[in-house]
């Protein structure tokens, strides 16, 4: 970038395997700062397979290698230099179309003066679905506590079948990706999908950074708060965005085996300096749960506002909101509230076992995790209350599938689904605990009713104990009063 915004400090850089995980959440996800880990990747089998040797100790992308072992039928595409509303068009190809071109420009089969215009970016490629045995890379203990993808490994997100389309399902299918582009590819200004968290490692290559804090997000968007800038190396209007010039970047030049913790609400762009690979994960945890329902209820206000005209003649008012807000932000109140549901009741079950006596090994502290995450699950539940998606009559307008999905208490500890969720979210705490550094690999074999990883009872009785707290959870005040009884028991 040439010098068009202010620059007013570096991302800081933190070596990664003297930090512990306390100190991570202490110092950078609780207060929501960036932060670059170094130190992380050198067990990768990534770094090795997937590059070949470059000038001095760099690396680069082995083109090849992808041709000949990931022969994925379509990848999705951006082209660098066309814009489509508020992102780069988006091609979709073969894998070795794409490696083609990329050669191809590499060996100057396109002019200088084409060769901007060619630049194409394999984005949102989501490798961990597609080859679930080939383990490329393990993610940090930093980043395991990873509430999205625990919940798209077992769950549809979501349940009407007017919305659960083919297509759709496969773009939420996981928010786990790989990215792959040539020196001059680039990603515009945004901040991430959900206002998630993201982790980007760099398995080759150089990236440069640009990242506005939450507090200044306003001043990227027009006066009515509507449009927001697109690149931050164009022209930008002062007229539109008046308040642009007022803006104050951190940058950071990432290396290669370097990772990026970009927190919630941070809007960005990104410059591959160099050819590069990297692995990026979307995720979102009890720490920024509020950021995730706060643009979700955002998001609801602009998509009912659009349609206010048509209230009076429309039959479900509510669910056209709805329907609108899972298309355009990606789930709506229902898909949130099922699962803030499971999260709920996976994390009761686990704070229930470790009030159990036969748990000697587990100390107060180790509960403070599931104390944490029951209380800003209530925090944002509370806020769900008195939204009108939730009114009597709103709710009986609602899918069965969608109103089984959250209601009852029962059915929901009983599926499958949820069994695999409870899984997961038992052995990530159990491998924090543990502060080792190694993939987690979840168990196939399920020995004991409750499937918790800490429960020492072969005829555990956790679902009579949650059914006697609640058995239906109808609207959100009732998740509000399980998570109440659940406290008040310890």
């Amino acid at each position: 970038m040439d010098g068009r915004v202010k620059v007013v400090g570096q991302v800081e850089r933190v070596d990664g395997t003297s930090l512990t995980y306390a100190e991570f959440v202490n110092r950078f996800m609780a207060p929501n700062r960036p932060v670059v880990l170094t130190g992380l990747t050198a067990s990768w089998r990534a770094c090795e397979d997937w590059t070949l040797p470059g000038p001095g100790d760099r690396r680069r992308p082995d083109l090849s290698f992808f041709a000949r072992n990931f022969p994925s039928p379509l990848v999705q595409v951006a082209d660098c230099s066309s814009r489509e509303f508020t992102d780069q068009k988006r091609l979709e190809m073969s894998m070795q179309e794409f490696i083609d071109h990329w050669v191809g420009d590499a060996h100057g089969g396109s002019s200088a003066g084409d060769r901007e215009s060619s630049l194409l970016y394999l984005k949102d490629w989501h490798f961990v679905k597609e080859y679930p045995y080939y383990v490329a890379y393990t993610t940090p203990t930093f980043f395991v506590d990873d509430w999205l993808n625990m919940y798209l490994d077992s769950h549809r997100i979501h349940r009407d079948s007017d919305i659960a389309n083919h297509k759709n399902e496969i773009n939420c299918s996981d928010y786990q990706f790989v990215y792959m582009g040539e020196k001059g590819t680039w990603t515009p200004l945004h901040a991430d999908v959900f206002r998630s968290y993201s982790w980007s490692a760099n398995v080759c290559g150089r990236k440069q950074w640009l990242l506005l804090p939450p507090s200044q997000s306003h001043r990227v968007f027009d006066r009515y708060m509507r449009s927001s800038v697109y690149n931050l190396n164009d022209d930008v209007s002062e007229k539109l965005f008046p308040e642009f010039n007022k803006t104050e970047w951190l940058e950071c030049i990432q290396e290669q085996n370097e990772i990026i913790f970009v927190p919630s609400g941070w809007y960005h762009q990104v410059h591959n300096l160099e050819d590069t690979i990297s692995i990026n994960h979307n995720w979102f945890n009890a720490y920024n749960l509020h950021w995730v329902w706060n643009l979700l209820y955002e998001d609801y206000k602009v998509a009912k506002e659009y349609i206010e005209d048509i209230r009076e003649i429309c039959d479900d008012f509510e669910g056209l909101c709805q329907r609108n807000l899972a298309a355009n932000t990606g789930m709506n109140f229902y898909d949130f509230f099922i699962f803030i549901v499971r999260f709920a009741l996976a994390n009761v079950i686990e704070l229930y076992h470790l009030q159990q006596p036969e748990v000697a090994t587990f100390s107060t502290e180790t509960a403070l995790p599931f104390v944490y995450n029951l209380k800003s699950i209530r925090n944002v539940a509370s806020k769900m209350i008195t939204t009108e998606a939730f009114t009597t009559e709103n709710l009986r307008s609602i899918s069965e599938d969608n109103r089984n999905a959250f209601s009852n208490v029962k059915q929901i500890l009983e599926e499958e689904s949820f069994r695999r969720l409870l899984v997961t979210l038992s052995q990530a705490y159990e491998h924090i605990d543990r502060g080792q550094r190694h993939c987690l690999k979840s168990s196939t074999s399920y020995q004991k009713s409750c499937l918790s990883a800490i429960c020492l009872n072969s005829d555990c009785n956790v679902v009579d104990h949650i059914i006697s707290l609640i058995s239906e959870v109808c609207v959100p005040a009732d998740l509000v009063t399980l998570i109440d009884s659940a406290l008040s028991d310890g």
